[in-house]
């Protein structure tokens, strides 16, 4: 449906300009609210009579949005934002951001002015802003986002201590080869039921006098 606005919309447009929007966005919100009126064929005709009494003042004003377009023309906007990696920020950027960065160049331009694709931006790089000086003079604002250098180096110290942390777990028990409560006791392997009986038996031989010394006991006895 066509409107006419009554006041400057943000991302939409000034007060008097004839726009297309959706039929619930109108009825239910701009119309409502003030915003804007239906654009029937009786106010277009006001609107046409408005604008031809207003082309002299337009002129003025087309004027000055010239010079500050031409203002605008070396300007570089740059943009510092925090990033989780060096690439995607932690929060989004949008037009405030850039209306801010603005003003801190002594370019006084409000939010409501300047319109951004798809209006948040989440990573960093080059972008392009509008910034609408008059509904007559539109510009095209380059903008770049960058890293926040300290964000960057609170993420190569993490980086740092997880690494510290694996060379740790590296020389941990859990990756150590597999012993034994006798190997880290330093004592010998547990020792099968067969090996005992074994080394009993071998213990009892050597106590036990030879066959020969039994023998020659009983002959001695046999000659008292």
């Amino acid at each position: 449906m066509e409107v006419i606005l009554k006041k400057d919309v943000e991302n939409l447009g000034f007060t008097d300009d004839l726009v297309e929007v959706k039929n619930g966005y109108g009825r239910n919100f701009l119309i409502p609210q003030g915003f804007a009126v239906l654009a029937t064929t009786s106010a277009k005709k006001v609107l046409a009579e408005t604008m031809r009494q207003r082309a002299h003042r337009d002129a003025k004003l087309i004027k000055d949005a010239q010079k500050v377009a031409k203002s605008l023309e070396d300007v570089i906007v740059k943009i510092m934002s925090k990033t989780a990696d060096g690439i995607k920020l932690f929060g989004s950027v949008n037009n405030a951001d850039v209306s801010e960065a603005l003003v801190k160049l002594g370019h006084d331009i409000e939010k409501r002015f300047i319109s951004i694709e798809g209006r948040n931006i989440k990573r960093v790089g080059e972008y392009i802003a509008r910034v609408r000086l008059h509904r007559e003079l539109i510009v095209d604002l380059p903008f770049e986002i960058y890293a926040d250098p300290a964000s960057l180096h609170k993420k190569q110290a993490k980086k740092a201590e997880v690494a510290d942390v694996e060379i740790v777990k590296g020389d941990s028990y859990e990756d150590a080869p597999k012993q034994s409560i006798d190997d880290v006791l330093g004592l010998s392997k547990p020792k099968k039921v067969e090996e005992v009986a074994e080394e009993i038996v071998a213990e009892v031989s050597k106590e036990s006098p030879k066959d020969s010394e039994v023998k020659a006991k009983k002959t001695d006895k046999s000659e008292e």
